[in-house]
């Protein structure tokens, strides 16, 4: 079946809604010590809340949102939201390589859309109309405006074959690249490792760590530093995966139903994994922020976008990954060494260690990851 277009649109009502539980918010009072130290700090969280219930200019960002096509697929019943945005080549040209964006979370399809313009027309952008890419940005199962499947956990292998069938059955493509970060990054591999003749190769910021450590090939002084540091990130900074993962409907129950704790959650984590050295609104326009937050808010899939961690337990674990692989480190990987890397994947033909730009680098960076995915590719296209 044919995939039929998609009109980005809240109800007027869901929106009055909204302004009536941001004008009857109550918040907490700050936890001593420095602001954010334990969390989104109430002071500027009061501030986002008065911007978005007065100032924030939803139906601005809708028809923003509505520039480039949206669809929908019916894939046994799931409904898949994607954005597909042809590219512009070179006339007489090969036709631009199929691209698939894959978010993660707590963003939306909407991180990705910067990128847009930069892979589909290099040539207005600086760059070689040659690199021009057809550019599928789908929203993950359960986020925004695609379905949870309707049964079975919802594990990396699941999404990556929906999208691949995205890609083939529904679009029609028998060839394509991915790029992924966070849950996206671990999709992507996924989509290489159950369909590695479909998959002209991969790009990540986020490559993931092996799943076993080769007993015959000890961990370098290098590696083990890393892989320290990141053991007490996540002691410092986990609590949201432990709850998303085991109490995810307790969790949801308070963020459905009040808007000021939806954007406290989802705002935490922006300013902790931005490249913003505390200050939020050096990397992110509250425009951004907040259209992130409604499109939440207005779809009700917050509790929906906790399910991969629910059901993180039911994935296997991940083999080698062997399709030419290219990554671009984000300052959350500071120390990351590629040796590491080189143990979940066989084929590493790009690297860029972390310069600029965080968890959030489409919207952070774009000019830089585009680039970065350009010349990634570039010598695939030809084999």
């Amino acid at each position: 079946m044919p995939p039929s277009p998609f009109t980005v649109h809240v109800a007027d009502s869901v929106l009055d809604d909204l302004r009536v539980r941001l004008a009857r918010t109550r918040l907490p009072a700050r936890t001593p010590g420095p602001a954010w130290a334990a969390g989104t700090d109430p002071d500027y969280l009061r501030k986002l809340l008065a911007y978005w219930a007065d100032g924030f200019d939803w139906r601005a960002r809708e028809q923003a949102l509505n520039a480039v096509p949206h669809y929908r697929a019916d894939l046994d019943g799931q409904l898949l939201h994607f954005v597909h945005v042809p590219g512009v080549g070179v006339p007489g040209g090969p036709a631009p390589l199929p691209l698939l964006l894959t978010h993660g979370w707590p963003s939306t399809f909407a991180e990705m859309l910067p990128l847009v313009p930069l892979l589909t027309d290099p040539g207005r952008h600086g760059g070689d109309p040659a690199d021009a890419f057809d550019v599928v940005v789908p929203s993950l199962p359960g986020h925004i405006f695609s379905d949870l499947p309707s049964s079975g956990p919802v594990t990396r292998p699941v999404i990556a074959d929906a999208l691949a069938r995205l890609l083939t059955d529904v679009l029609g493509y028998q060839r394509f690249g991915a790029y992924g970060g966070d849950i996206g990054a671990d999709v992507t591999n996924w989509l290489a490792i159950r369909h590695p003749d479909r998959v002209v190769g991969i790009h990540l910021i986020h490559p993931k760590l092996p799943t076993t450590i080769d007993p015959d090939r000890p961990l370098s002084a290098a590696e083990q530093a890393y892989l320290d540091r990141r053991a007490v990130e996540d002691e410092v900074d986990g609590g949201y995966s432990a709850i998303q993962a085991t109490r995810p409907d307790t969790l949801a129950a308070a963020l459905t139903d009040s808007p000021s704790g939806l954007a406290a959650w989802i705002i935490d984590k922006y300013r902790a994994w931005s490249d913003c050295h505390g200050d939020l609104e050096r990397r992110f326009s509250r425009d951004e922020l907040l259209t992130v937050i409604t499109l939440y808010w207005a779809t009700g899939t917050i509790g929906a976008s906790f399910r991969t961690y629910y059901d993180y337990p039911h994935n296997p674990p991940r083999p080698l990954i062997t399709v030419p692989t290219g990554v671009t480190l984000t300052i959350e990987d500071v120390g990351y060494p590629r040796e590491l890397a080189d143990r979940s994947y066989t084929d590493i033909q790009h690297w860029r260690d972390p310069t600029v730009g965080g968890h959030f680098l489409p919207l952070e960076e774009p000019d830089l990851l585009a680039g970065e995915i350009r010349s990634f590719f570039r010598p695939l296209r030809r084999r």
